[in-house]
C-alpha cells in the first residue's frame, strides 16, 4: 500500500468525484481511477459505489476512511514536528475558537504573539461548542477556545482564561436604552433575539431569564454576534451579548445597557487533548495565552 493511494482515496472521499479530485490533486483522472482500482485490489473490497456522476463511500469505506485520514494526519504532525524541532519559530498552530471571539479577541492575541514571534502561521477553524470538542478530539485543532469549560469530557483538559460579562443590547428608541443599568426582570415583556440552538450563548441568556423568573419570548435566531446586533439594532426585539462582541462599533448599532449585580456572565476556556503533549510551537503559545489572560489582558 502506498501513501500515494491513501491520499488520492482520502481526496476523493471528500469530494465525491473523481474527476474534482483529479482536478485538485493535479494529476489526470485515469490515475487517480487506477490508484483507487489498485487500492480496493489490495484490500479486497469496494471503497466507493456509483451514483451518478459521484461516487460514494460503501459502508467499509468510511470505516478506511477514518483510519486513513488518521494515518495522513499522523504524518502531517511528523513532519511538523520535525520542522518545528529543527526551527520551532517557523511551525504552525492550529486554533480553534467561536465566532463572538474571532470579532477582536483573536486578532488581538495573535498580533501580540506573532510581535515575538512572526514567522510562526496559524490555521484557524470557527465552529460550535460541540464541534470545537470534536475538532479537539480528532486533531483537527491543537487548542481551542471554547465556553464554558467542558465538564463531562474526560478526554479533553483545559483552563478558564477569561470572564467577561453579558450586558442587554436594545433597539436606540427602548424607554430603556438610556439608563445606565437595569434589571434583566424588566426585559420580561420583551422579545428576544437569540442564538441558535447549538451556539453556548444561548443557554446562558436561557437560564439567566429563568433566574430573573421569566422565560424569554423568542422572536428572532441568528448564528453570529453580528446579526444578533443587527437585528436589535433594527428594533426586532433585545437579547444579550458578552462585552467582546460589543468592542466593533459601526453607523448601526444598538443601545448597551449594563445589567445589575449580580449580572451575567460567561467563561471562556482554553481546551487541548488530555495526555498528549503538545507540539513546541503549539506548547509556546500556550504558554504564551496563559501569561496573557493572567498579565497583560487583565491590566488592559
Amino acid at each position: 500500500m502506498e501513501l500515494r493511494q491513501l491520499q488520492y482515496f482520502v481526496h476523493v472521499a471528500r469530494m465525491q468525484h473523481v474527476t474534482k479530485a483529479a482536478e485538485e490533486l493535479h494529476v489526470a483522472q485515469s490515475a487517480v481511477s487506477r490508484q483507487i482500482h489498485r487500492l480496493e485490489e489490495e484490500l479486497g473490497v469496494r471503497l466507493f459505489m456509483q451514483r451518478g456522476r459521484n461516487v460514494q463511500l460503501t459502508p467499509v469505506g468510511q470505516l478506511f476512511l477514518r483510519r486513513a485520514e488518521s494515518i495522513l494526519d499522523n504524518l502531517d504532525q511528523a513532519v511538523n514536528e520535525i520542522h518545528e524541532f529543527l526551527d520551532p519559530e517557523h511551525g504552525e498552530i492550529r486554533l480553534g475558537f467561536p465566532h463572538s471571539l474571532g470579532i477582536h479577541l483573536i486578532p488581538q492575541v495573535i498580533a501580540e504573539f506573532r510581535a515575538k514571534h512572526p514567522n510562526v502561521k496559524f490555521r484557524f477553524k470557527q465552529g460550535m461548542f460541540a464541534s470545537l470538542i470534536r475538532d479537539v478530539l480528532d486533531a483537527e485543532v491543537d487548542l481551542a477556545f471554547i465556553s464554558p469549560l467542558p465538564d463531562k469530557n474526560d478526554r479533553v483538559c483545559g483552563e478558564i482564561v477569561l470572564t467577561e460579562n453579558l450586558f442587554a443590547i436594545l433597539p436606540m428608541n427602548h424607554p430603556l436604552a438610556r439608563e445606565e443599568e437595569i434589571d434583566l426582570q424588566q426585559l420580561k415583556d420583551e422579545t428576544f433575539v437569540l442564538f441558535s440552538n447549538g451556539y453556548s450563548l444561548r443557554p446562558i441568556v436561557w437560564d439567566a431569564c429563568k433566574a430573573a423568573g421569566f422565560i424569554p419570548k423568542i422572536g428572532f435566531e441568528g448564528e453570529e454576534t453580528d446579526a444578533i446586533r443587527g437585528l436589535v439594532a433594527a428594533g426586532m426585539g433585545v437579547s444579550l451579548l458578552p462585552e467582546m462582541a460589543l468592542s466593533h462599533t459601526s453607523s448601526f448599532m444598538p443601545a448597551v445597557v449594563r445589567l445589575k449585580e449580580p449580572g451575567v456572565s460567561r467563561t471562556i476556556a482554553l481546551i487541548r487533548r488530555k495526555g498528549e503533549k503538545l507540539s513546541t510551537v503549539a506548547g509556546l503559545f500556550h504558554d504564551f495565552l496563559i501569561h496573557y489572560f493572567q498579565e497583560e489582558y487583565r491590566s488592559r
